[in-house]
């Protein structure tokens, strides 16, 4: 290794290094100076950790954690899934009780015939109400056709803006007679209950 060499080197290597390397032979100093070149090109610190060795997994016991999961799935699948229960749809116990049971009293028969000619008289009435307000639609929506033909044949602008619809009918609002004025900033109270709906878990 020539001086100009070994006196850059020395600079950038400790001094025990420098001088290992030149008491080596031609041969052993051309391989120490790549392990020279080679330590110089390092950045990462050393680790000082062994890798954690990987447990040899027993095939058999796989298996067997295997099967286990296959039986517990295969028991589930057996058992019917249970259906969270719609309360609304059920009757209450104290309803179901015989001695609330009421009873209807009998009628006579006179009583029974004027209850069904009462029936047929509303149906009639309430049939004759239906027509006499179809009848009424049907001569307002006539009415308004002829008049947006008469409309149309004096002024083509006028029957364009009469079909446009009108946006300040909705939304419609309208307040009714009260006890007491109003009070202006108000803050109606939200008001307090007991919250009994039942939670299922499955």
């Amino acid at each position: 290794m020539s001086l100009a060499l070994s006196h850059c080197i020395s600079r950038i290597l400790p001094q025990w290094v420098v001088q290992r390397s030149l008491l080596m032979d031609g041969r052993h100093a051309a391989k120490s100076g790549l392990y020279i070149q080679a330590m110089t090109l390092r950045t990462t610190a050393a680790l000082r950790a062994e890798p954690k060795k990987k447990k040899k997994v027993d095939p058999r016991r796989e298996l067997m954690v295997k099967e286990r999961m296959r039986k517990k799935l295969k028991k589930l699948e057996k058992v019917p899934p249970e259906f969270i229960p719609i309360e609304d749809f059920m009757t209450p116990a104290k309803c179901l009780d015989e001695e609330r049971t009421r009873f209807v009293p009998a009628i006579s028969f006179e009583e029974s015939e004027r209850r069904a000619l009462l029936l047929k008289e509303w149906s009639r009435y309430k049939q004759e109400q239906h027509m006499a307000e179809m009848k009424a639609l049907e001569c307002a929506l006539e009415a308004q056709r002829e008049a947006l033909e008469e409309l149309r044949l004096s002024s083509e602008e006028l029957y364009d803006e009469a079909l446009k619809p009108d946006l300040s009918l909705l939304p419609f609002s309208r307040e009714g007679p009260v006890y007491t004025p109003a009070k202006d900033k108000y803050e109606a109270p939200e008001g307090k209950y007991n919250d009994t709906t039942r939670v299922y878990t499955q």
